[in-house]
């Protein structure tokens, strides 16, 4: 045998040893049902969050990387948190800004607004203010705002978080099935690891 070969069953005997550490309950949870999922035909990790969120801000740049390097059978997927108060709140905000378009140009200044500026971006004035700098105008802002579109989206992240039964955010869920938590693995890094497993675990059963 090969040292070449040798090396590669080496290899794959630890990743299989990494991915048994991973159990269910222990590491992540298994739904009761599953969640849909906006493409039945990819393997969807969804990411819910709030703005107001300081785990959510710092998981952001480190999530941000991550999804560039998904495979393309893997869907990528934010949904705002709605628990109230503010949270719906910005929750509008997002899909206010997505439904215009300038989502990926606004999401992280959203962010660094409110926790590097402390502009809690607690009102529609403070939001038009911030998004001018986007070639976002008043009146376009309130347009989409009380659109149709924004609150039926509304509407679904509200059913998406019940289906997903989560407490707190960020959280991950993989094919609408597995909800991943940063308390259960102990941090950010090990969250996206616990992602990339279940999503082979998903990707193997097709």
């Amino acid at each position: 045998m090969t040292a070449g070969l040798l090396w590669l069953l080496g290899s794959f005997a630890l990743l299989q040893a990494q991915e048994a550490d991973y159990q269910a309950g222990e590491h992540y949870i298994v739904l009761p049902a599953p969640a849909t999922t906006a493409d039945p035909e990819k393997i969807e990790v969804a990411e819910l969050f709030w703005y107001g969120c300081g785990h959510c801000f710092q998981f952001d740049p480190i999530i941000s990387e991550w999804k560039g390097s998904l495979a393309e059978d893997v869907s990528f997927r934010e949904v705002p948190a709605m628990f109230g108060g503010a949270w719906n709140t910005h929750a509008q905000l997002f899909y206010t800004v997505e439904s215009l378009g300038k989502l990926e140009e606004t999401h992280s200044a959203i962010f660094n607004a409110i926790h590097r500026q402390n502009n809690r971006l607690a009102d529609k004035d403070a939001m038009i203010e911030l998004l001018a700098d986007y070639d976002i105008s008043a009146e376009e802002f309130n347009k989409a705002w009380g659109s149709f579109g924004v609150r039926s989206k509304m509407e679904q992240a509200t059913r998406l978080a019940k289906a997903y039964r989560a407490t707190g955010v960020p959280t991950l869920i993989v094919n609408g099935k597995y909800r991943i938590e940063g308390a259960m693995v102990g941090g950010f890094d090990e969250m996206l690891k616990v992602a990339e497993f279940l999503v082979d675990k998903e990707r193997q059963a097709l």
